[in-house]
């Protein structure tokens, strides 16, 4: 039974991990969002590449080398370096967003997932925050600002990742809810001053 429940935690944390959950977001909301604009597949292509692709990528590589022992990078230690690569590939992302002209909302989700990795990073020195929540959280926080309060219901996956997370040792229960909530938070609240300007 303790098998059993070790392997659907760890299809819980695939399936709801960064690379999936975020361009899953991003996919949502250029097609509803921005369809009708001659380039939406260009926003999304580079969206895709820059939060899915390009990490995925960056893991692969450094676990060849043996500068990360697994790809959920689970010691604290691990992150410093790849948190800091992606820091400028969201970077950018966002200067090649800008170039294409993309909507305001669209080039400011590289924006922040450039800022937002900062804060990480400066966390991960200390303390090991659940990224897979703060991504979660904060994709939530993007499909709700796009498309209003039905998005809410997405936050009833954050309990079952919580205990995913914390069943695999990946976190303990402070660190799943530190990136559950500061993930949320930290997107809206910048979401809305972004577009107030």
């Amino acid at each position: 039974m303790h098998a059993d429940s070790r392997r659907f935690a760890s299809l819980v944390s695939w399936v709801v991990s960064p690379v999936v959950v975020a361009p899953a977001a991003y996919l949502l909301i250029v097609l509803f969002g921005y369809g009708s604009h001659p380039r939406h597949l260009s926003f999304f292509l580079v969206l895709f590449v820059f939060a899915a692709i390009a990490p995925m990528m960056l893991v692969y590589g450094l676990k060849k080398i043996g500068r990360v022992s697994d790809y959920n990078i689970t010691f604290r230690e691990q992150r410093f370096l790849p948190l800091l690569v992606l820091v400028g590939v969201n970077a950018l992302g966002y200067e090649l967003m800008k170039q294409l002209g993309a909507p305001r909302f669209l080039s400011g989700i590289l924006f922040f997932n450039a800022v937002n990795t900062v804060f990480i990073l400066l966390v991960t020195l200390q303390w090991k925050i659940s990224i897979h929540l703060f991504s979660y959280t904060s994709s939530v926080a993007l499909v709700f600002l796009h498309s209003g309060s039905a998005a809410l219901w997405l936050l009833s996956v954050v309990p079952l990742l919580m205990w995913s997370r914390i069943h695999l040792k990946a976190h303990n229960f402070m660190q799943t809810l530190a990136g559950g909530v500061i993930g949320f938070g930290m997107m809206f609240s910048e979401f809305k001053w972004w577009l107030s300007l």
